[in-house]
């Protein structure tokens, strides 16, 4: 924590706030940079943005699909459930109440947690990217799809109602079966319009409209908002791809929020992004290859260069001789 706390610079602190602002513009709905400045001192206004933003981040629906299905608390709820799955390791995150009253600073944490993690903006803008073609999503349940269903793992002292997981096992394949119906409509629904807007398109190859593209047929003024919503997508694409330049100043920033935490907080080995110990022996391969590189492309450089002066003599040369011809002609005798 020293260590990083004496290689913040002065220009680091001042690159510190378009850090943060570029980071909330790659989210999607993403919270004020003034949002984090308070969450690192513990401020409860900061709190309720940032329960939002993990939620919206975790949850594989859509934002609209998603409030309306659970409340604030319930969100709350689901987010500890979900980073409690995932091996969040602070406690203090399920001591929270989830009535988004405080606990910011602990919230900034568990973000961060989740993006030294895995890429999560990779992740968060394939899942709210715009879908202009027709794509049906696959079902996947291995349990269900397999002969056999997993053996129940129970505890060797503890008792299971048999009748309980009956009726458990009875929701779940009417649950998957109306999954599969919904789907098979939807199926039937897209080779409708496929069928109807046969020979419409552009692109022979495709030869048909998508349900975005026959939407915009039938309301022009919707794709106005489809233009928008590409808009603040290619924004949110090129904040990405800008993050990257600020990346290493908001993980130092990090490490000063985790030295604001209490003394009895840092028993919890920090979860920020670390090089494993078999990349030292990848990066000094990967140092040598590049040495090696580096030697060759040097020797062809050299060759090059002295192909190309001798080319360059030659042309000298020629060029003189050429110059010198008209000279003896006026020279030679008449009869010669």
């Amino acid at each position: 924590m020293e260590g990083a706390a004496a290689a913040w610079t002065g220009a680091e602190a001042r690159t510190l706030p378009e850090a943060i602002a570029i980071l909330s513009r790659s989210l999607p709905d993403g919270p004020s940079p003034e949002i984090f400045r308070r969450a690192k001192f513990n401020r409860p206004e900061a709190a309720p943005a940032l329960w939002r933003l993990l939620f919206r981040v975790l949850s594989p629906l859509r934002e609209d699909c998603a409030a309306a299905l659970l409340g604030p608390g319930d969100q709350a709820h689901w987010v500890k459930v979900v980073l409690h799955s995932y091996g969040y390791p602070r406690p203090a995150l399920a001591q929270l109440p989830e009535d988004g009253s405080q606990g910011s600073r602990e919230l900034l944490l568990a973000f961060s947690w989740l993006m030294a993690r895995g890429p999560l903006l990779e992740w968060v803008l394939s899942q709210t990217c715009m879908r202009l073609g027709d794509q049906v999503p696959t079902c996947e349940c291995e349990a269900l799809a397999s002969p056999g269903l997993a053996a129940l793992q129970v505890d060797a002292g503890g008792s299971v109602d048999l009748r309980f997981l009956q009726w458990l096992m009875g929701k779940l394949r009417f649950r998957w079966r109306s999954l599969i119906c919904s789907q098979q409509e939807q199926c039937a629904l897209l080779s409708k319009i496929h069928t109807y807007t046969r020979g419409c398109h552009r692109d022979q190859n495709l030869g048909h409209l998508s349900v975005t593209e026959t939407k915009m047929l039938r309301d022009p003024e919707g794709s106005q908002k489809l233009l928008q919503a590409l808009e603040q997508e290619n924004a949110r694409l090129e904040a990405a791809l800008e993050w990257r330049r600020y990346e290493l100043v908001f993980w130092k920033w990090m490490d000063t929020v985790l030295g604001a935490c209490p003394p009895e907080c840092h028993a919890v080995p920090t979860f920020l992004p670390r090089i494993p110990e078999r990349g030292n022996g990848e990066l000094e391969l990967l140092a040598r290859e590049l040495q090696a590189l580096q030697e060759e492309l040097r020797e062809q450089v050299l060759s090059r260069r002295q192909a190309w002066e001798t080319q360059g003599q030659c042309r000298q040369e020629l060029a003189r001789l050429a110059g010198a011809v008209p000279q003896l002609i006026w020279i030679l005798p008449p009869g010669c």
